[in-house]
């Protein structure tokens, strides 16, 4: 597996372990079409993103890689996407390293949206970026 990969997974796992606490808890998932019913906790995507920046580390060869993942959260009122957003923001401070799989994990500003549900009023997204700062030896694909 790749590290930028593995990143990807200690994020989503990191997100899901912090919010399976809340009650009820938001479902968490990676990559996933947002489902027509909202559940009662929330929704909580982790996106890939893009590699924001890669610079190469000399003798030996290794590259320094910024990546943003996204993090789309969608919940029935603002009060909920308002405390998901600071449950993920406590999440990720409690452990800048998801675990060792990365060297930096920093969340962004989110922007705001409204969102579609159905059988029920307007719900209120955001999408926090993510950077996620790890090194990999030989080839930014590794």
């Amino acid at each position: 597996m790749s590290v930028r990969e593995t990143a990807l997974a200690a994020l989503s796992a990191r997100l899901g372990a912090a919010l399976a606490v809340r009650n009820p808890a938001p479902k968490v998932l990676r990559n996933e079409t947002v489902p027509q019913r909202l559940p009662a906790g929330g929704l909580v995507v982790v996106r890939d993103g893009e590699t924001l920046e890669e610079t190469p580390i000399l003798s030996p060869l290794a590259w320094a890689v910024e990546h943003r993942a996204e993090v789309e959260v969608v919940a029935s009122t603002g009060a909920l996407l308002d405390a998901l957003l600071v449950d993920i923001a406590a999440a990720i401070a409690g452990d800048r390293t998801l675990g060792g799989a990365v060297e930096w994990a920093q969340p962004g500003a989110p922007s705001f949206d409204d969102a579609e549900a159905e059988g029920a009023a307007a719900a209120r997204a955001a999408s926090v970026p993510v950077t996620l700062s790890f090194t990999v030896a030989g080839s930014p694909l590794a």
